[in-house]
């Protein structure tokens, strides 16, 4: 019998088994589906290459047919792994705009504004800069600046300044807006996951037990109480109980699932499914959205420090392995997306809504497509769709990945600014700074002129740049799963701690902030017991 069990052994579970075993009295039982993050493609931050290119450590899973992406399956990669998605993501440390939390907070959330958050976002954050205003320092999480950035990671900063945006060297500082290099979460020169911040340390702990390989199937409720999990193990069906709560931490695809598996969810879909209803809840899967992203690639065939696979890009390669096995510097230490802004569609906007990242490779569809020579390829995401989506089941059978339809693209609004983004993107890389090596757009891309045009790229090659999030909402209304304290409306001892809660996704990458979801909720639990 454990105090607390964690569903998921990802960014939140991570934190939410590291910090609640601190009190020796605290038995916690955290259950992840995948293996231990053992791999060195984990480890070399250069590995997610390898990672995303035959998807390695993921769930596999895919979008449902995209009406508004010329009915396209899009790619949803999700960690599967300790560690989670902070296993095989790019890195990048970002927290999002201070008024993305006062909104959350104006929407029923008490303590969730900017100023509640804040403090954990500091107490998570070992900062190698130092501790400052906006930074902590002696937290678990690890943030740093790159140890060997690519040159053409700092022209693009400079082609941005050309361009007319300001240069910020702190995105988590006073102001977001600007153009300039990511820090990023890495501990001498190696990837610095949720996991090896929270948890990897701690394994020794006698009141932690970490079960890999094992798949949750099933909350298990006496009454309206949940008291356990069921999991599924080699083939073997086991369970699990808990004194306090259950803490679903699967994330914004796989946490609603498992609610839905347990009989909490849409009534009507459940029944249609064949599970028994145990809790009308109809906002869970509801509310799913995302940052919808495009790619210009540029091909650069005589810039050889970029990466890209040539004769020489492998002997580059080779060298850099050498070089990070060493001394842990070099071409590998790279998180590809290096440097990136915050910029606005247009002048009027009152903040930044769009992202971009600037890679220092030629990416094709994620990196799954073999593509030979050297270049690199600017990214332009929305940071605040409208377009919203869901999470349903596909069957009852609870080893089935669920039916995920982010809807991209779906408000007018959305596709409107991702056309402006476009534009403001190739400003950007025609800019001096970059033009003077004479790369070229390629054709998929280069002969968009006319904002029509531009639109019939964005509908044939837009996906998500990797942050689902909101199934799980939460809030005060009748289509929201959890309260401000993280709890299942209607249910007892059963929260969700991740990305899902979000009630609307942060103006930026995902990963610190769900990091400070689970800080917070630590806090939160400790109250309660």
């Amino acid at each position: 019998m454990f105090d607390y069990i964690v569903i998921g052994g990802g960014s939140a579970g991570s934190v939410l088994a590291g910090r609640l075993t601190e009190d020796p009295t605290v038995r916690v039982c955290l259950l992840e589906a995948g293996p231990a993050d053992s791999s060195v493609f984990i480890h070399c931050p250069a590995g997610l290459a390898v990672m995303a290119k035959f998807e390695l450590n993921g769930w596999g899973q895919n979008t449902t047919p995209q009406p508004a992406l010329n009915n396209r399956r899009g790619f949803q990669p999700r960690g599967k792994v300790l560690g989670g998605s902070s296993s095989i993501n790019a890195m990048v440390y970002i927290r999002g705009q201070h008024a993305d939390y006062d909104h959350w907070a104006a929407q029923g959330n008490p303590g969730w504004g900017w100023d509640d958050v804040k403090p954990y976002f500091l107490r998570a954050e070992n900062n190698e800069r130092g501790a400052d205003a906006w930074h902590g320092q002696g937290g678990p999480f690890n943030v740093a600046d790159l140890r060997s950035p690519n040159r053409f990671s700092h022209l693009f900063a400079k082609a941005g300044v050309q361009a007319g945006h300001p240069h910020n060297d702190d995105f988590n500082g006073a102001t977001q807006e600007g153009v300039g290099l990511y820090q990023v979460t890495h501990k001498n020169g190696e990837r610095h996951s949720a996991a090896k911040g929270y948890l990897t340390p701690h394994l020794g702990r006698p009141n932690l037990q970490v079960i890999t390989g094992a798949r949750a199937t099933r909350i298990l409720f006496e009454g309206r109480r949940a008291v356990g999990v069921e999991y599924r193990q080699g083939g073997r069906v086991q369970q699990v109980k808990a004194r306090r709560e259950v803490l679903l931490s699967a994330g914004a695809l796989l946490s609603p699932q498992l609610l839905m598996l347990s009989g909490i969810g849409p009534g009507a879909h459940l029944q249609q499914i064949g599970i028994p209803v145990m809790h009308n809840l109809p906002g869970v899967g509801a509310n799913l959205h995302d940052h919808p992203d495009v790619v210009q690639v540029l091909d650069a065939p005589n810039l050889k420090d970029l990466f890209g696979l040539s004769l020489a890009g492998m002997v580059s390669a080779l060298r850099g392995m050498a070089e990070w096995r060493r001394q842990r510097t070099g071409l590998l230490t790279t998180n590809f997306a290096e440097a990136g802004g915050f910029i606005k569609s247009t002048p009027g906007e009152p903040v930044p809504d769009l992202q971009l990242h600037f890679v220092i490779g030629k990416l094709v569809d994620h990196g799954r497509k073999t593509v030979f020579g050297h270049g690199y390829s600017g990214h332009v995401c929305l940071l605040q769709p409208k377009s919203r989506g869901s999470v349903t089941l596909a069957s009852s059978d609870p080893m089935a990945l669920p039916l995920v339809d982010p809807n991209f693209l779906a408000d007018e609004d959305d596709m409107r600014r991702m056309v402006q983004g476009f534009k403001r993107l190739r400003e950007i890389l025609a800019q001096p700074a970059l033009a003077q090596f004479g790369a070229r757009e390629l054709p998929a891309t280069a002969g968009a002129q006319t904002d029509a045009e531009i639109e019939a790229v964005i509908r044939q090659y837009a996906d998500t740049i990797y942050h689902p999030v909101g199934s799980c909402r939460m809030g005060p209304g009748p289509l929201d799963v959890v309260d401000a304290d993280l709890r299942v409306h209607g249910l007892d001892g059963l929260r969700v701690v991740d990305a899902s809660v979000m009630p609307r996704i942060v103006s930026g990458n995902t990963n610190a902030p769900t990091v400070m979801i689970a800080e917070k909720a630590v806090d939160l639990l400790r109250a309660a017991a």
